[in-house]
């Protein structure tokens, strides 16, 4: 399906001469003077090779058809992540290089959506929010707590994130999957 380059987003994935590339980043540039520009990088999804790619915003692009579905996570090993689909019970390996960075808010059972391009997995996108435990973290200062600034802390996934200064050892804390930001402590 042709689609002009300036809609393409975040993850979808369009074909060109015959492969298709998993849109990393997209950005539409639009200079003072001359053609407005969609930046757009992408990584091959046969063989993990990034490339960029200018278009102008105008111009038509091949949005290859992608169908999404729930999956439930089971566990990781040397080959990659293994997902089972909840209505079928197929289950289905996800390769490293597609789960990326997101790999460290992968929890056992949790439900994440995975992009299928016929039988082949091309994406992944994990709930917004995880709740995980702080393992690590600097004790109170006291009269500390009124200001708004945050202190490092380490999760029981490993991410390096900040929090605000009440928050101690064995706390469970909300966290944003996107970019591991603390968002609140958790209600349980």
């Amino acid at each position: 399906m042709k689609v002009i380059a300036s809609s393409i987003r975040k993850g979808n994935v369009i074909e060109q001469d015959g492969k298709l590339y998993v849109v990393v980043t997209a950005e539409n540039i639009h200079p003072g003077k001359g053609t407005p520009v969609s930046q757009i990088e992408m990584r091959r999804i046969s063989d993990g090779v990034k490339i960029s790619e200018r278009f102008k915003t105008t111009d038509q692009v091949e949005k290859a058809t992608i169908e999404e579905r729930n999956f439930t996570f089971l566990y990781e090993d040397a080959d990659g992540f293994h997902f089972m689909n909840p209505e079928s019970y197929d289950q289905v390996q996800v390769p490293k290089d597609v789960v990326g960075t997101q790999a460290a808010y992968l929890q056992e059972n949790m439900t994440v959506k995975l992009s299928m391009h016929d039988v082949v997995p091309v994406a992944i996108t994990l709930p917004q929010r995880v709740t995980l435990e702080v393992v690590e973290t600097e004790p109170v200062t006291k009269g500390q707590t009124a200001s708004s600034s945050y202190k490092p802390a380490v999760l029981s996934n490993g991410v390096r994130t900040g929090v605000p200064a009440h928050i101690t050892v064995g706390t469970r804390i909300v966290v944003m999957t996107e970019d591991g930001s603390y968002c609140e402590r958790a209600k349980d």
